[in-house]
């Protein structure tokens, strides 16, 4: 439960058409699991919107109106999802001082020539600037990670070795319903970080 006017800091680990969402209240000295839940960033009654930029396994889709009807899809089911729990936590009483998203990649999908790669690619960058401009709308500053780099920027900022990092991430399951799996983790600790200030 949030106290009332407690700092906080939400932490998205952004995958193809849903996200895991952590918030954690209190200092980056101790960090408390207010929240963890999963976000639908496509409709679950369209299902070719979770992979939208797929027309099959490997197969890129044609740049038509079924596509963009897909990513309009997309656009809104998603920024509508993210800005529900968003504010309803606000509305509970956790004051949000920003929002971190773990992607895959950041790499600009016109500089890749494989198909394949790049249809994940455009799907990646969708999907993270929904969860990013819906955070925005709501008025909670957002940070990007890869999270290939997710680990030694946690290292770094929170001034931890790699080991304390993970044995406290595992403790913190304490306070959690519901699954703390991979993707948990890394939203979690890019609240983390959060908390402990500015990102530089």
């Amino acid at each position: 439960m949030a106290t009332s006017g407690a700092r906080a800091a939400v932490g998205f680990a952004v995958k193809s058409g849903w996200t895991a969402l952590v918030i954690l209240q209190g200092s980056s000295d101790d960090p408390r699991v207010a929240v963890s839940t999963r976000v639908e960033l496509s409709d679950p009654e369209n299902p070719d919107a979770r992979q939208p930029y797929h027309a099959g396994f490997g197969t890129a889709r044609a740049n038509d109106a079924r596509l963009a009807e897909l990513v309009a899809s997309v656009r809104g089911f998603g920024a509508r999802s993210v800005a529900h729990e968003l504010r309803r936590h606000q509305d509970a009483g956790h004051r949000l001082v920003g929002a971190g998203l773990v992607v895959g990649s950041t790499v600009d999908p016109a500089t890749i020539a494989n198909d394949h790669i790049r249809i994940h690619a455009l799907e990646g960058k969708l999907f993270r600037e929904v969860v990013a401009g819906a955070a925005a709308d709501c008025g909670v500053p957002c940070t990007t990670w890869r999270q290939r780099d997710l680990t030694a920027v946690a290292i770094d900022r929170l001034s931890v070795r790699e080991s304390a990092l993970k044995t406290s991430l595992t403790r913190l399951k304490a306070g959690v319903t519901g699954p703390w799996r991979a993707e948990q983790k890394l939203a979690a600790t890019a609240a983390w970080i959060l908390l402990a200030g500015e990102p530089s």
